[in-house]
């Protein structure tokens, strides 16, 4: 059976979503989101990283939450830069991040988190995933940044898929 359906919940959810971008019930649609649930799992099952095993899910509800408010500050910072451009203080620029965090699951978390709040992007992963490159819209302080991103996001990321 894990042969035939790897990854349930992402078939699931493919059949789902095929369904509603289509917003159809016919019967050639519902074949091809299951033939699509069924294949597309099967097909990239090497592309992705070892199963996700979640230690600590307290800790991600409460980073969940964490990430919300971050990203509804960086919402409302960047809606200020962009009303009042002359209110910029500080340059854009790149702070390098070193990672202890190695667990993929968890570095594809944390690539999501910095790429869901506005004003930061990111940039490149070493290829030894010691160090990442993070794009900011203003630097005042590369080192309190980095500093930040290790607190606020790498350590629970840690905890929750590594402890």
């Amino acid at each position: 059976m894990k042969r035939l359906l790897p990854a349930p919940l992402l078939s699931l959810a493919l059949f789902a979503l095929w369904l509603l971008l289509n917003r159809t019930l016919d019967i050639s649609h519902l074949l091809l989101a299951l033939v699509l649930a069924l294949a597309i799992p099967v097909f990239t099952a090497g592309l992705r990283p070892v199963p996700v095993r979640i230690r600590r899910p307290g800790l991600a509800l409460g980073l969940l939450v964490s990430v919300l408010a971050d990203s509804l500050r960086s919402n409302l910072a960047l809606a200020r830069l962009l009303l009042r451009p002359g209110s910029r203080r500080h340059p854009a620029g790149f702070v390098r991040v070193p990672l202890a965090l190695r667990d993929p699951n968890g570095l594809a978390m944390l690539a999501m988190i910095v790429c869901i709040t506005p004003g930061t992007a990111w940039a490149e992963l070493s290829r030894d995933r010691t160090m990442l490159l993070l794009h900011v819209l203003q630097v005042d302080d590369a080192r309190a940044i980095a500093a930040l991103v290790k607190a606020r996001y790498e350590q629970p990321l840690m905890e929750i898929f590594e402890s």
